[in-house]
């Protein structure tokens, strides 16, 4: 094998681990080419028929062309597809404007606190690496939230030669990070070779794209001719830019994410 097939063979195995642990269990899709990428994967993982649902978490802020290449793909990869959406805050007006992290914890955060609820999920499946934030550094593959979705960063269960705490208490949730050991540059290169679906916004047009995809109102297109898969690889092999140099929220006060994530943001 080859080291993305060892990448991908460590995901799967990470995949097929949680859903023997936990039936009830689903993976939240954002679009991007990580959570897509994980799609992909858990489709080969369950040979193509996904035995739980993928979730959206709608803040009604997304960049239009998410829509329609979530509800193209979601038709026809026949997935079970769940769109959550914190409606009494859209209702309330919460927005970018009115703070960024108020608008994140309502809208992405709280969204997905009501889904978990809702359906009683007890493991999330999600497309983060620990290369792409640092708190997220901080991540285990088995991470465990308590019962009020709160994440203790600072007392993580270790994992050892593959030992994983996949198990959770009964007033606990599971949030499950298959991605963890990939790169951003490893995640292109594995698009580029499986030939995985990406929407178009990560290419350039008139010399600009997306690197990092969330919200319209907090993402900024980067300066880059990479007009294709090929194109964006090569640039990631010299850049010294940071992936989310183009997220607003980043860009906010240094332990933003670190907050937002103790709260149960993804």
């Amino acid at each position: 094998m080859d080291y993305l097939d060892k990448l991908e063979s460590r995901t799967i195995f990470i995949i097929r681990e949680a859903y023997h642990e936990f039936k009830n269990i689903a993976m939240l899709w954002s679009i991007g080419k990580d959570s897509t990428s994980l799609l992909w994967m858990v489709r080969k993982a369950f040979f193509g028929k996904i035995p739980f649902p993928i979730m959206h978490i709608d803040t009604s802020y997304k960049i239009p062309e998410i829509y329609s290449f979530r509800d193209k793909y979601a038709k026809e990869w026949g997935l079970n597809l769940i769109i959550s959406r914190n409606e009494e805050a859209i209702k309330n007006g919460v927005s970018p404007d009115k703070g960024r992290f108020e608008c994140c914890n309502a809208l992405k955060t709280e969204a997905l606190k009501q889904a978990i609820k809702k359906y009683k999920f007890k493991a999330l499946l999600l497309g983060i690496r620990r290369d792409e934030h640092g708190i997220r550094a901080k991540e285990r593959y088995f991470s465990p939230r308590n019962q009020d979705f709160l994440w203790d960063y600072k007392n993580q269960p270790p994992e050892l030669w593959d030992q994983f705490k996949s198990g959770s208490d009964d007033n606990s949730h599971i949030r499950v990070h298959p991605l963890l050991h990939w790169t951003e540059l490893d995640i292109w290169k594995y698009v580029q070779r499986e030939n995985i679906p990406i929407t178009n916004l990560y290419f350039a047009k008139n010399g600009k794209r997306y690197r990092s995809l969330g919200c319209l109102p907090c993402c900024s297109l980067i300066e880059s001719n990479a007009s294709n898969v090929k194109e964006v690889v090569e640039e990631l092999k010299t850049t010294r830019i940071a992936e989310r140099s183009g997220r607003a929220q980043d860009k906010e006060r240094a332990y933003m994410m670190q907050k937002l994530r103790s709260l149960g943001y993804m």
